[in-house]
């Protein structure tokens, strides 16, 4: 562990600096995208302030190396006791808002002031430990990549970096007659629901489009930033996933992202394998009592308003979303556009009844969710891009081999000649 944290300060400068070169260096239509932007200026996210403030925030984390100061043991427990302290911080966030949306109360500052003095503190201990969590987490992930074999020199490129952040939330726009994503806008995180709606309407009636204001999960910005759970495994997940989307930045593969809907489900897909079996391996060696059951992680934590308790145990979401997409584009292709939308929102009461309590289900949600396909069946339908990255994760001896294979692509047809046979879907 010392050798390999030895080389780490003298990188990341280095690394910080290379990648600032790519990042947000996605292409999208200036002319579309301007159209749109009319509707976002004044509530767009700033990511160059943002950035740069991370970057100075884990300069300084690096240099003081606090967690290096910790045995292996009180690492994994300092993690999990950060993990705790946000669950409990969400507990009381959550009762707060009850209180408040409780008609019967009828002082509800009064009522909630112990919870929000608990809050305070709880914020402030969350200041303090947050960093060192963060720091030890790097470091774990980064000697699980190693094992993978996905350094150079033991030292992964660019140095692998998080930070934990409110999201931006994502404008995704779609054609009404096809599922396409035609842009992305990051949006303010703060915005309430009453000004997302009608962000969403008057975009979709002056454009003619399918809009969708959504939260993400990550952002694959240098340092990426990773929204807040105290869901250890997703967390794994999920920096290891954006991780990879700033080690393809480097490569064809990440410098096409947005040239085709094609490109795009190839990185995400990639990230998502990736991110899926390098987080694995971080909870097994580090936190193996907390290693999930599912094999697929999601990749997109829904909203506070989407969680239900009420969820169907016996209920296949993923196959069920699956059947929706293929019927979604067989009326669309068919010219139904109306039809097709009729019967989203009438899936979308269907998933609601069974607690996945998705607020808008149209083009522009498959068009974002679609891309995420390193599950067997999920949002993407019978696209066939998802099945042909697993096939050829499948046909690579390891993931290091996988990943230097895929990452050099600048095509799916590229892709095709690779895999022995392109998988098709059911």
């Amino acid at each position: 562990m010392k050798i390999f944290l030895r080389y780490f300060d003298s990188v990341l400068l280095a690394g910080v600096l290379c990648i600032l070169t790519l990042a947000n260096s996605v292409y999208m239509p200036a002319d579309f995208t301007e159209r749109v932007r009319s509707f976002t200026r004044g509530i767009e996210f700033d990511y160059t302030s943002w950035e740069w403030n991370a970057i100075f925030l884990k300069l300084e984390q690096s240099a003081l190396g606090a967690q290096r100061y910790l045995s292996v043991a009180d690492q994994s427990r300092t993690v999990q006791d950060c993990m705790s302290l946000i669950s409990e911080l969400d507990d009381t966030q959550s009762q707060i808002e009850k209180i408040y949306a409780d008609p019967t109360v009828t002082d509800p500052k009064k009522t909630a002031h112990d919870l929000v003095i608990q809050q305070t503190e709880l914020q402030a201990r969350r200041r303090k430990l947050e960093p060192i969590c963060e720091s030890i987490l790097q470091e774990e992930a980064s000697q699980a990549l190693a094992e993978m074999g996905l350094t150079l020199g033991g030292q992964t490129l660019p140095p692998l970096l998080y930070h934990v952040s409110p999201l931006p939330l994502a404008l995704i726009i779609s054609p009404r007659n096809t599922i396409h994503q035609d842009a992305l806008i990051s949006l303010l995180p703060d915005l309430t629901l009453e000004q997302i709606t009608e962000l969403e309407k008057r975009v979709e009636q002056n454009l003619g489009v399918s809009a969708l204001v959504t939260e993400i999960g990550g952002m694959g910005t240098y340092p990426p930033m990773v929204q807040s759970t105290s869901d250890l495994a997703w967390v794994s997940d999920t920096i290891i996933h954006e991780w990879t989307h700033n080690f393809l930045d480097f490569r064809p593969l990440g410098w096409n992202y947005s040239t085709t809907s094609e490109l795009r489900t190839m990185n995400e897909t990639t990230a998502s394998i990736v991110g899926g079996e390098v987080g694995r391996l971080v909870m097994r060696e580090y936190y193996p009592d907390q290693v999930p059951q599912l094999d697929f992680v999601e990749k997109i934590s829904p909203p506070a308003w989407m969680r239900s308790s009420s969820v169907t145990q016996t209920f296949d979401y993923r196959a069920e979303m699956h059947t929706t997409r293929v019927r979604v584009d067989e009326l669309l292709a068919e010219g139904k556009i109306d039809e097709a939308e009729q019967y989203m929102e009438l899936r979308r009461r269907f998933f609601w009844d069974h607690g996945y309590q998705i607020r808008r289900l149209n083009q522009a949600y498959f068009a974002f969710h679609g891309a995420y396909a390193d599950a067997p069946v999920g949002a993407f339908g019978r696209d066939p891009v998802g099945p042909a990255v697993n096939q050829l994760r499948a046909e690579s001896s390891t993931l290091a081999d996988f990943l230097n294979r895929i990452s050099w692509l600048t095509s799916f047809g590229k892709l095709q000649s690779l895999v022995k046979s392109t998988p098709n879907s059911n």
